[in-house]
């Protein structure tokens, strides 16, 4: 059970989210973990492959995305990939979320500078993950 008492808002403000995975039950399973975790959630975006999930990025402010990389059309991978394009403005935190949990998955996802998180996972995994990326981006800015 997570204990809204021990999440502290990362600087008060709403963040505006994205959970791009393309399973429904996962995407309802990670907006119902954030919802619970006490974070400030704002606006909460959902794709269910990775071209919307890409064009969701392109036209909103989003302040967090968790991607899975297993998506049709485009993995979550490649999504990190056009983010990653010199022309493009400063992103989202990124945390992916995703079943493939190989050492060289997750090394190469923290070698980009995002976080990685194995599914399944315990809802206070998911709120550390998310704390812990929104803590290290604020320290960077």
């Amino acid at each position: 059970m997570i204990d809204r008492n021990d999440t502290p808002a990362p600087d008060g403000r709403p963040l505006t989210v994205l959970v791009a995975d393309d399973s429904r039950v996962m995407r309802a399973m990670i907006i119902r973990t954030l919802r619970l975790s006490g974070l400030p959630l704002g606006v909460v975006h959902e794709a269910a492959d990775g071209l919307a999930g890409l064009a969701i990025l392109e036209a909103e402010p989003v302040a967090l995305a968790l991607i899975d990389i297993n998506m049709p059309r485009l993995s979550g991978l490649d999504m990190l990939a056009r983010l990653r394009r010199p022309a493009a403005p400063a992103g989202p935190v990124v945390i992916i979320v995703s079943s493939d949990g190989s050492d060289a998955s997750a090394a190469h996802v923290r070698q980009l500078g995002h976080g990685f998180l194995h599914k399944p996972f315990a809802p206070e995994a998911l709120r550390d993950a998310v704390l812990r990326a929104l803590g290290a981006s604020n320290h960077d800015r």
